[in-house]
């Protein structure tokens, strides 16, 4: 007999629960300079089946994994095979179990990737930067002009 372990925030989960963790090349703008990252962040089952039909991603490899084997407690662990120098995403944990979530509730999805295997055939691509500390600014000129009668009662 096995002893399961649930975790405090999602009791839902045991640590043997099925998760895909991707290794994506991201970007952190500083004082006008762009350095580039890796940073390692969980799947879900949708986000992973849009990625395996070929659109272009930022994502390097996709290893198929357990909670427990990211997941020791609070503390996060590098995956094998993935490069000490990575970074964990912010908000990993509660992203984590989010992602867990989704394969109990699709288990046709954890066919994609077999449990103990990685995937690294992605489309990968660097076109479209993510830039992770991007602030959006609002200026005049973004305004959409509207039709003179638009608010008018005719």
């Amino acid at each position: 007999m096995t002893t399961t372990i649930s975790y405090t925030n999602a009791p839902d989960l045991a640590a043997d629960d099925y998760i895909v963790i991707g290794l994506a090349t991201c970007f952190i703008k500083e004082d006008g300079e762009v350095h580039q990252i890796e940073v390692i962040e969980p799947i879900p089952s949708a986000a992973l089946e849009a990625l395996l039909k070929g659109i272009p991603t930022s994502y390097k490899l996709a290893c198929a994994t357990n909670l427990g084997s990211v997941l020791d407690g609070d503390s996060q662990l590098i995956p094998d095979g993935f490069p000490e120098s990575a970074q964990f995403g912010e908000e990993f944990i509660p992203r984590l179990f989010a992602a867990a979530r989704t394969y109990k509730r699709r288990e046709s999805a954890k066919s994609l990737i077999p449990l103990g295997t990685a995937y690294t055939e992605f489309k990968y691509s660097l076109d479209r930067k993510r830039v992770l500390n991007a602030g959006r600014v609002v200026t005049k000129e973004d305004n959409v002009k509207q039709h003179s009668h638009t608010h008018k009662v005719l």
